[in-house]
């Protein structure tokens, strides 16, 4: 894996409560920083891939596939409807 370096400038609160806790993980400042930026790039892609999926979603066959489910089947055990709560 190629690595480059990279001038980042952060807030000097952010900067340090990065430091803080990057020693409190037992984590060198660098490995916290690759690791927050791989999570959030992680999440964003995560989002754009539900939008995506969403917009080629039928709601229809979506239906009939719920529909479908479990059908001709008696519930397993421990199985149950929960009770309908009163609203006040």
């Amino acid at each position: 894996m190629r690595k480059s370096n990279f001038a980042l400038r952060l807030q000097p609160s952010l900067l340090e409560e990065a430091r803080k806790l990057a020693h409190a993980e037992g984590v060198a400042l660098n490995q916290l920083i690759n690791g927050a930026v791989a999570e959030k790039l992680s999440a964003l892609r995560t989002e754009s891939y539900f939008a995506e999926r969403a917009r080629r979603a039928s709601v229809p066959k979506a239906l009939n596939v719920l529909k479908r489910a479990g059908a001709g089947r008696s519930p397993m055990k421990g199985d149950a409807v929960a009770a309908k709560r009163k609203r006040r």
